[in-house]
C-alpha cells in the first residue's frame, strides 16, 4: 500500500509539472535559462549582478534580438518569464529525488512487489529522459534563426512527461490490488484499450503541436474557421509540410479530432463501468470538462488560465484514461 501511495504522490506532481510547463509556454518562458544547470541551476540568480548575468545570456539568442528585444523587454520582465522556466526545472528535480529517494528506500526495505523492480527503475530512466528531452527542447530554440522552440521537440517532452504518468498510475492500480489480493494478477493493455490509447495519443500529438506553433490562436470562433468549416490550407509546400507545420489545418485536426477521442473513451467509460463505476466517473468528468475547456480556450482567444487548465485537465484525462484501460486489463 505504501509503495502504490508513492507512486501516486510521484503522479500528482507530474500533473503539476504538466501544468507548470503549460504556463511556461504560454507566457513564451521556455528559452529565459540559456544554459543547463543540473546541480547549480537549482537555485535562482540571487543578486543584482548574477540578474544581469542571465539577462546577457539570454540577449544572446535570436528570441531576444528578433522579438522580445525591439518590444522593449526589460530586467523586470525577464525576471518574470525566467521564473516560470526556473520553477518548471525545478519541479522537474524535486519529481527526480521523490521517485528515486523512496524507490532506494523501499528496495532496501524488501517492500517492492516481486517482479516490480525492473518497472521502477525503467520508470526512473524513462524520467531522466524526460529531462533530457527538455533540454534538447530549449536548445531547438537557442540557435540559428528560430525565435522559439521545436514544436517537434515539444511533443515529444510532453507525451514521454504524459506516458510516464500513465504508467506510475497503472503500476499504482497494480500493487492497490495485490494489497487488497495477494493472488491477484498484473493487468494488460487490451487490444482495445491500445486502440483508445492510440486515438488519445494522435489527439495530444495534434495539441502538442498546436502549442508549439501558436496556432491556437489561428481562429478564435467556434465551429466555424474564418468564417467557413474547413480553413484555407498552405498546401504549396506539400502535403507532409501541410499535416506537420501549417497552424490552420492543425488547429482543425485537432479541434475535430477531439470528437473521435470522445467517442473512443465513452466506449472505454461504458466498458469499464460494470467493474469499476468511479474509473467510469472519472473518464466521464475529465473528458466532459476538457472538451468545455478547449472550446472556451478557442473563444476566449487562447487565455492564459483557461489554456493552463485545458493542460491540466489533459493529463487528468491520460491518468483516468489509465484507470479505465486498466479495469479493462485486470484478469477477471
Amino acid at each position: 500500500m505504501a509503495v502504490a501511495r508513492w507512486l501516486l504522490a510521484v503522479a500528482v506532481l507530474v500533473v503539476l509539472i504538466v501544468a507548470v510547463g503549460g504556463i511556461t509556454r504560454l507566457t513564451e518562458s521556455g528559452l529565459s535559462i540559456t544554459e543547463w544547470k543540473p546541480v547549480t541551476g537549482t537555485l535562482p540568480p540571487l543578486s543584482e549582478e548574477q540578474w544581469e548575468a542571465e539577462f546577457e545570456l539570454y540577449k544572446q539568442i535570436p528570441e531576444y534580438r528578433n522579438v522580445t528585444g525591439p518590444a522593449g523587454m526589460t530586467l523586470s520582465d525577464f525576471k518574470f518569464i525566467y521564473f516560470w522556466e526556473w520553477f518548471h526545472r525545478l519541479i522537474g528535480r524535486v519529481i527526480g529525488l521523490a521517485f528515486a529517494l523512496p524507490l532506494a528506500w523501499f528496495w532496501a526495505k524488501g517492500a517492492i512487489p516481486k517482479g516490480y523492480k525492473p518497472r521502477l527503475v525503467g520508470l526512473l530512466a524513462l524520467g531522466g529522459l524526460q529531462g533530457a528531452f527538455g533540454w534538447f527542447m530549449v536548445r531547438s530554440g537557442l540557435s540559428g534563426e528560430r525565435t522559439d522552440v521545436s514544436h517537434f521537440w515539444l511533443s515529444i517532452h510532453l507525451l514521454t512527461a504524459l506516458l510516464t504518468l500513465a504508467l506510475l498510475v497503472w503500476t499504482a492500480l497494480d500493487m492497490l490490488r495485490m494489497h487488497r489480493d495477494r493472488s491477484a494478477r498484473p493487468a494488460r493493455l487490451t487490444s482495445f484499450s491500445a486502440l483508445v490509447a492510440g486515438i488519445l495519443f494522435i489527439q495530444l500529438l495534434l495539441g502538442a503541436w498546436v502549442a508549439g506553433l501558436n496556432a491556437g490562436h489561428a481562429s478564435d470562433t467556434w465551429p466555424l474557421m474564418q468564417g467557413r468549416l474547413i480553413p484555407e490550407v498552405d498546401w504549396s509546400r506539400g502535403i507532409g509540410w501541410a499535416f506537420t507545420h501549417d497552424p490552420f489545418l492543425l488547429h482543425f485536426l485537432h479541434r475535430w479530432w477531439a470528437w473521435v477521442t470522445f467517442a473512443a473513451l465513452m466506449v472505454l467509460a461504458s466498458r469499464a463501468r460494470s467493474r469499476e463505476p468511479r474509473a467510469s466517473l472519472t473518464i466521464h468528468a475529465t473528458l466532459g470538462a476538457q472538451i468545455i475547456l478547449g472550446i472556451a480556450t478557442v473563444l476566449s482567444a487562447v487565455n492564459l488560465e483557461l489554456a493552463t487548465m485545458h493542460q491540466l485537465v489533459g493529463a487528468l484525462l491520460v491518468a483516468a484514461t489509465a484507470w479505465g484501460a486498466h479495469v479493462q486489463g485486470r484478469p477477471r
